[in-house]
């Protein structure tokens, strides 16, 4: 869904990402702790060129200065990197910290980022030192065996799974994801204003379950979670991601399914319907890019991959079928990316996104949306990709002034997609100020046990949002007024 106008966006300049990694605790065969430990990922790699993320603890005394040595053995070579100053000698490399992020407490960690080429092979180094002092040593494997089933869920918010046209939770029954999206997140950090618009705290979320809501969508930048230069640091990369996962748990105390979704990405598109001219996240992208939506997902997935209580909506609202001459170029596109006719910029195709998801050993269940800006469901079926997990969901987002907005479009394009795979509304909505066209379609998913989210949980003008909601504490606007009693008078 587009936004309403906001102020004038923060100059922009750069495009290097930060992925941030969650540090594994490392101990030495006899049960110490080193000096430092390091965690080194790739977090994602193409012909030539690969991203890779270091995290690094310090467990000793704390340090004022700090600089990284490691080597690589596979001819790789830095060309950029942030949060730290990156320089290579040989086959050694050097991450120094910057003036901001220098001092280290004992048990504070860092996490910097690069980018490097590689060809031949891309051996990961195996000994790293911080101002002199080896880390890792004597370091045994991570007792975690990465093959073990996720955590089943706390008892109150279930792990879903895909069976057959259902999701269901680990008793079979089936679940429907009825609820709200909270806006906020991809668009207040880009514009340099915050994380999120309004409240999230406790009373904020716990208005939302009032509604008898069993599910938040949370739409995320992928700018922001990556922390690219453009990002204010105190909005972006680690805070970022830290906010995030404080909302994720937030909506689970309060027994709600968190859904997190790419709303905002990086990459320029001026052609027909494009949302504005910018290269970096701030506005709807007609598909997402190579560059950073592989990292940035998985880097979203590593962080959740042991939580199966989240779901995942890979792109918002694709829409290639504007830039495209062809329908069948479109849903090539859709699926496999690539150099996309209209699109300027490198595509990652919903098979390369479903790829990064599932490389990092995440089986949460995916939610892909089709083309329209996913109000085009009618050749998903042909062209979804192939999941190994045999987890994957449709998207679709419907509103009064969209093309398949009418009953006859429902029972033609999505029934013959809910037949076979569960579908999800993951947006509804009418720029109306009323509630009759939502009514009508919140009425064709219950008479099929499917569900839907309501477009959104901000104070906004309801025309331009629209808003469900005058005031964080729940109180609806005429708008609003329509789901929440329908969601309040369901079993």
């Amino acid at each position: 869904m587009r936004h309403p106008p906001r102020s004038v966006l923060l100059a922009v300049t750069g495009a290097v990402a930060l992925v941030a990694a969650v540090t594994v605790p490392v101990v030495t065969a006899q049960g110490a702790t080193p000096a430092c430990t390091v965690e080194y990922s790739v977090t994602g790699q193409w012909d030539g060129g690969f991203q890779g993320a270091v995290t690094v603890t310090n467990n000793a005394a704390p340090v004022s200065g700090w600089s990284l040595g490691f080597d690589f053995a596979g001819g790789q070579k830095v060309t950029q990197g942030w949060n730290a100053k990156w320089s290579q000698s040989g086959t050694t490399v050097t991450a120094t910290n910057e003036s901001w992020n220098g001092s280290l407490a004992t048990g504070a960690s860092v996490s910097a980022g690069f980018i490097a080429s590689w060809s031949g092979s891309n051996a990961a180094p195996t000994a790293f030192e911080l101002n002199g002092t080896t880390c890792n040593a004597g370091a045994e494997p991570d007792p975690t065996d990465p093959t073990d089933p996720p955590d089943p869920g706390d008892g109150s918010v279930p792990a879903l799974h895909v069976a057959g046209n259902k999701l269901v939770d680990a008793t079979g029954t089936t679940r429907r994801l009825l609820g709200v999206n909270r806006s906020g997140g991809e668009f207040m950090c880009v514009q340099g204003y915050g994380i999120w618009d309004g409240p999230v705290d406790d009373a904020a979320i716990g208005a939302i379950a009032d509604w008898n809501a069993d599910t938040v969508r949370i739409p995320l930048n992928e700018e922001c979670w990556l922390g690219l230069s453009n990002i204010k640091p105190e909005y972006g990369g680690t805070n970022y991601v830290n906010a995030v996962k404080d909302l994720v748990g937030r909506v689970k105390a309060h027994g709600m399914t968190p859904m997190l979704e790419l709303h905002w990405s990086w990459g320029q598109y001026t052609g027909n319907s494009a949302g504005c001219s910018d290269v970096h996240a701030t506005c709807q992208k007609p598909m997402p890019n190579m560059q950073y939506t592989p990292a940035f997902w998985t880097s979203v997935a590593s962080a959740f991959k042991d939580d199966p209580t989240v779901v995942f909506d890979l792109f918002n609202e694709p829409y290639p079928d504007r830039a495209t001459s062809t329908t069948t170029q479109a849903w090539q596109c859709w699926r496999d990316g690539g150099t996309c006719p209209g699109i300027g910029y490198e595509v990652a195709g919903m098979q390369d996104l479903v790829d990064a998801v599932r490389d990092t050993g995440a089986g949460n269940p995916i939610l892909l949306g089709g083309l329209a800006y996913s109000n085009d469901l009618s050749q998903w079926l042909t062209y979804r990709p192939t999941d190994p997990a045999g987890n994957l969901a449709a998207a679709w987002h419907v509103y009064n002034f969209n093309t398949c907005a009418n009953e006859s479009c429902w029972n033609s394009t999505l029934a013959p997609v809910a037949d076979q795979v569960p579908l999800v509304a993951g947006e509804i909505g009418e720029n109306t100020c009323s509630h009759s066209f939502v009514d009508r379609v919140m009425k064709w998913f219950d008479d099929r046990d499917l569900s839907y989210l309501g477009w959104t949980w901000n104070t906004w003008d309801c025309s331009s949002g629209p808003a469900l909601i005058s005031g964080y504490d729940g109180t609806p606007t005429s708008y609003g007024i329509g789901l929440r009693d329908h969601l309040r008078a369901l079993d």
